[in-house]
């Protein structure tokens, strides 16, 4: 987990469909970063991140807007 203001590489925030509540995170020029973020302000990554770093309410709502992911870690 990381903050935004102390991330050095260049990001850009998205949604995978128009009324998700997560945005995920694209680091420009590199690949293999799976991550993202639920106020722009933190960036949780999915492989170092997932399910420790989530709080229960973000767990809940990544596992519900991505079931794949979910059933991916089980």
């Amino acid at each position: 987990m990381i903050t935004v203001e102390n991330e050095t590489r260049r990001i850009e925030f998205y949604k995978e469909h128009e009324d998700d509540k997560i945005w995920w995170v694209d680091y420009v020029d590199y690949r293999g970063f799976f991550a993202v973020s639920f106020d722009k302000k933190k960036i949780l990554f999915l492989f170092g991140d997932y399910p420790q770093n989530f709080t229960n309410e973000e767990k809940a709502l990544f596992d519900k807007e991505n079931p794949y992911w979910a059933n991916f870690f089980l």
